[in-house]
């Protein structure tokens, strides 16, 4: 009996060093572990998407609003972005916002309404080539006209305003062009205009 608790005694003194030894070389470990990932980052990969833009376009309307604008984007190599094609080469669409209908998100149970209705669309290369921007009222209830803000920036080297109005949309179906603009081998902008160009057709 004596011999059984003198047994029980050691054991249980040994315990907090043994404790102790594990949270110590847990710490080392842990350490360790830091130091490699500081000593060796991340390589970058082939295929990493560069979310420095070069062009932004934006298109905006009224906020709350049911109508269904989208944003149709042709670069200078003749490809275009839209809704069902939001990606080509260096040109993205990063969300088709169809106005109300996909704006509420649940959150706790409750459903919470976000009115704002844009479309953005971010170039990261400064392509040779013409560019075309058209919008289109998709679907529509509105018994009004729709006003449409259309704004085209080139991001470097500095900020610079491309193109920035309002498009009247009176109808479902209706396309308009809101610019077009030509960018040189060297980068520059040149050309910019109005004419109309259908896309949509072009894709029906």
């Amino acid at each position: 009996m004596a011999a059984r608790r003198s047994s029980n005694r050691k054991h249980y003194e040994e315990d907090p060093f043994t404790d102790l030894l594990f949270n110590a070389l847990m710490g080392f470990t842990m350490l360790l572990f830091l130091t490699l990932l500081f000593l060796n980052p991340p390589s970058k990969k082939t295929g990493m998407i560069d979310t420095k833009a070069e062009f932004i376009v934006t298109t905006t309307w009224p906020d709350g609003s049911e109508d269904d604008i989208d944003t149709w984007v042709e670069g200078g190599d003749g490809d275009v972005v839209w809704f069902r094609h939001p990606d080509s080469g260096q040109m993205h669409l990063d969300r088709d916002d169809r106005g109300i209908a996909n704006d509420t998100i649940t959150v706790n149970g409750q459903k919470i309404i976000n009115p704002l209705n844009q479309e953005v669309v971010t170039l990261r290369g400064k392509a040779p080539g013409e560019y075309t921007v058209n919008i289109n009222n998709y679907k529509s209830n509105a018994t009004a006209p729709v006003p449409v803000q259309v704004n085209v920036v080139k991001v470097n080297p500095v900020l610079t305003v491309i193109y920035y109005d309002t498009i009247m949309l009176t109808r479902q179906g209706e396309e308009k062009t809101a610019v077009r603009f030509t960018v040189t081998e060297d980068g520059n902008i040149t050309n910019v205009n109005t004419l109309q160009k259908s896309l949509v057709k072009s894709r029906d």
